[in-house]
């Protein structure tokens, strides 16, 4: 017999992806990405209303703490951020509430703003500390979130309840 013929082995496919295939997962990117950006874009109504709702919240929380830890908190707006505030005993003086994530300085992005409207029935100054008593019985106070064609008033009874409630734009 003679010398067997080597069988012809096929060369192994090349490892990777063809140009083609890193095309089309990059377009069904691009779709995804610019889906999720409209998505959580919104308007200004939606945004303000979140952020609304996440004031609200805070206000609350601030006054059940003042409450519970029997302290005097306070909250401020200076158009561009709320802060929360706990008065020393000992010197009177307010100092930024640093020890919870919850009241931790808020700042807004354009075009949202938020202002104090009114304290114990009289209009407020930007930027006034607006008290939360460890009795719980507070004044009345608002705040007003403005941004775009959206304004909304956040007003607590003296029961520390908020109402998030739409308002007409001035």
């Amino acid at each position: 017999m003679g010398p067997v013929a080597a069988a012809k082995v096929p060369p192994p496919p090349p490892a990777g992806f063809t140009l083609v295939e890193v095309l089309v997962v990059l377009v069904i990117l691009a779709l995804a990405a610019g889906a999720a950006v409209f998505a959580l874009r919104g308007d200004d109504r939606d945004r303000a209303a979140r952020e609304a709702q996440r004031f609200a919240g805070a206000l609350e929380h601030a006054a059940a703490r003042a409450q519970a830890r029997a302290e005097t908190l306070g909250a401020s707006a200076d158009g561009d951020a709320w802060r929360f505030w706990r008065r020393d005993p000992g010197s009177g003086r307010w100092m930024p509430v640093a020890d919870d994530d919850v009241l931790a300085t808020r700042a807004l992005s354009p075009p949202l703003s938020v202002t104090p409207l009114h304290y114990a029935g009289q209009p407020v100054d930007v930027g006034t500390i607006v008290p939360l008593r460890p009795t719980g019985r507070n004044e009345p106070f608002a705040f007003v979130l403005a941004g775009g064609d959206a304004r909304i008033v956040l007003a607590a009874d003296p029961l520390n309840r908020i109402a998030v409630v739409p308002a007409a734009a001035p």
